[in-house]
């Protein structure tokens, strides 16, 4: 793959002490400022995050989810778990019993334990050097003093206002200030988070001197002590969510009491002449392992970084490990996840052998050991007769795979499908967007962090109050079908969408990496990869070319939409690589020319340098180093 590039918007940079990227700039200051600091890079991760939480809350928020992947210099990778569980009492019953089918995109009913702030304070102990003030004290500072509100959170607001004044009046007191939708740019601040964030700090230095026993102290506060009290307090009374009607929570203080962050090794593949490393299948990180396994069997190496047979075949690819993921991925504590024949090279190879020269129609999930895979009810009747037969998709080596006939789109049941019904959620006709956070750094002794925050979004849920944040809502990626491996159940991590990347050059950490984006989020990360690995382009070259992504898979969030054969391209792909997509069957969709993707990647060269980049996308993500 040649490594050519027409223009890059910034340059990559480079240097020997840090690098920080993210989606905000001032968390990329806040990060590099800790660095500059003698910090290493999991305490810089930490005030960095705590910051996101801070100036996107329509993208994160402390309330939420952290996924997070690491590499401590000369140690082993390793994976936190920051996914809060499902309630005690989340089962398929208690949903029915309310005339629920599925579960509601927003409010109490979706609620999972917040998991952000215990999985902040367990890398700071394990990882870190630096006291839980120090960490706080810049969250504190941009909540209670203020930062200009960007102008897709001022959006957010004005769509959510009415929501916030008619039923959620903690969510107004918060959001709409003396009653009025905050402007683009406006200062903002959020003084009761403040006085929370405060509080925490409070609590931990309560404790004594001791680093470990602060940091302890902080994450009990939150988890057994008045955090979780006001929660289980709130969540009791009855709210308006996207069902259209008011139902209580199931979320209780015992449920944040039980949860403790995991420390887990990462799923691995090696491709490439690196190791890629992921979360496990409680996220949807190993799709994206499936995808460069099939392609590093293809030949690509004359491949232009935006070609349409480049693109035709990491859409087919894309695919096929999608519907895997649909199949197949789910909390492994719950359910038997395949996934050593999933990542293996001879199930590579059978799967490789079903992309052909035109695009597939259909969702082929595969067998892996002879298993027969199963999609949601709700998918394949929606799809329409000769679900669930085998037959031979275009490409077919002839295998006998179930494959599901895709003529028709899925369309969402069983939920309003209005404000509140996606990642973050707005009106379903609203195009696509990114919808989290993500934060990349290195130090100069190597130390390597990725991290993908999420959830607790100011459209989530009400605000609760006196914490000035919303819950996370990932119980909506749940299916109210019995015996998927997605099927809700108690105290269950849900299979999300968050998906930070670590890649490794003979055991050492070379590059972190990942995007917001939902169902997108491997899908960009796969092509930057492709480019900077195989193509050789620099890290902001390869996260500046045009980009592209699939629908053809079920959405994860409602409403569960399969858009058949859809392919979402950038305009600067040009028009004879649409033109042959759509030859080769795909139905293109032509987005605005910096449309799609917000990447950012931090690590280490060959040479010793570190350097990092990051999308201009948004206009929000910067990356900082020297």
């Amino acid at each position: 793959m040649p490594g050519v590039t027409t223009a890059t918007t910034r340059p990559e940079i480079a240097g020997s002490l840090g690098m920080v990227a993210s989606s905000h700039w001032l968390a990329s200051a806040t990060g590099m400022s800790v660095l500059e600091r003698g910090g290493n890079a999991f305490d810089a991760a930490v005030a960095a995050g705590l910051v996101l939480h801070v100036v996107e809350p329509h993208l994160n928020g402390l309330g939420g989810d952290v996924p997070l992947i690491g590499c401590r210099a000369g140690g082993e990778p390793f994976v936190l778990c920051g996914q809060g569980t499902s309630p005690a009492a989340a089962t398929i019953e208690a949903f029915a019993d309310q005339g629920l089918d599925v579960v509601p995109g927003t409010g109490y009913l979706a609620a999972v334990v917040p998991g952000a702030f215990g999985t902040w304070m367990d890398l700071l102990a394990r990882y870190g050097t630096w006291r839980v003030r120090d960490v706080l004290e810049p969250a504190i500072g941009y909540a209670a003093d203020g930062h200009p509100l960007l102008p897709a959170a001022s959006a957010a607001i004005a769509r959510l206002a009415p929501t916030f004044t008619e039923h959620w009046p903690t969510s107004a007191r918060t959001w709409l200030p003396r009653g009025a939708v905050p402007g683009p740019g406006a200062r903002f601040r959020n003084p009761v988070l403040a006085r929370t964030l405060e509080a925490l700090v409070g609590e931990a230095e309560a404790a004594g001197p001791d680093r470990e026993l602060q940091i302890e102290a902080a994450r009990a506060a939150f988890y057994t002590g008045f955090v979780a009290e006001r929660i289980d307090a709130q969540v009791r009374e009855a709210a308006m969510d996207s069902s259209g009607r008011a139902h209580a929570g199931l979320l209780t203080a015992d449920d944040l009491a039980a949860w403790r962050v995991r420390e887990e090794p990462p799923v691995t593949a090696d491709v490439f002449g690196r190791t890629i490393a992921k979360t496990g299948p409680w996220g949807q990180g190993p799709a994206l392992l499936q995808q460069l396994l099939v392609l590093e069997g293809m030949d690509l190496a004359d491949t232009l970084p935006t070609s349409a047979e480049l693109v035709h075949a990491v859409t087919e690819s894309a695919k096929l490990a999608l519907a895997d993921r649909d199949a197949w991925y789910g909390d492994p504590d719950h359910t038997d996840v395949p996934l050593a024949t999933l990542l293996s090279p001879a199930y590579a190879d059978e799967r490789r052998r079903l992309i052909g020269p035109d695009a597939s129609p259909d969702l082929r999930p595969g067998s892996p050991d002879g298993r027969v895979p199963r999609l949601p009810r709700l998918v394949t009747d929606a799809l329409g007769p000769g679900t669930a037969t085998t037959r031979q998709g275009a490409g077919s080596s002839g295998t006998g795979e179930p494959t599901f006939g895709a003529s028709t789109p899925r369309q969402g049941t069983g939920t309003a499908t209005g404000t509140g019904t996606g990642e973050p959620t707005f009106g379903a006709g609203d195009p696509p967007r990114g919808d989290t956070c993500h934060l990349d750094v290195v130090d100069r002794w190597g130390n390597t962090v990725a991290v993908t925050p999420s959830g607790g979004w100011l459209q989530s849920s009400p605000v609760i109050a006196g914490l000035g944040f919303a819950l996370p809502t990932r119980a909506q990626m749940f299916w109210l079908e019995p015996g998927l491996p997605t099927s809700l159940g108690p105290r269950r991590r849900p299979r999300t969408t968050l998906s930070p990347t670590l890649v490794l050059r003979d055991g050492a950490p070379e590059l972190a990496c990942g995007t917001p984006g939902g169902d997108m989020q491997d899908q960009w990360q796969v092509p930057f990869l492709l480019r900077h690995l195989l193509g050789g382009q620099d890290l902001q070259a390869a996260i500046d070319e045009p980009m592209w992504h699939t629908t053809h898979h079920v959405a994860s969030f409602e409403p569960r939409t399969v858009d058949v054969l859809g392919l979402h391209v950038e305009e600067r792909v040009g028009q004879e690589v649409v033109a042959d997509l759509r030859r080769r069957g795909h139905a293109v969709t032509v987005t605005g020319p910096w449309s799609l993707g917000r990447l950012s990647a931090a690590g280490t060269r060959p040479d010793g340098l570190l350097h990092a980049g990051a999308t201009s996308r948004g206009a929000q993500a910067y990356a900082v180093g020297r």
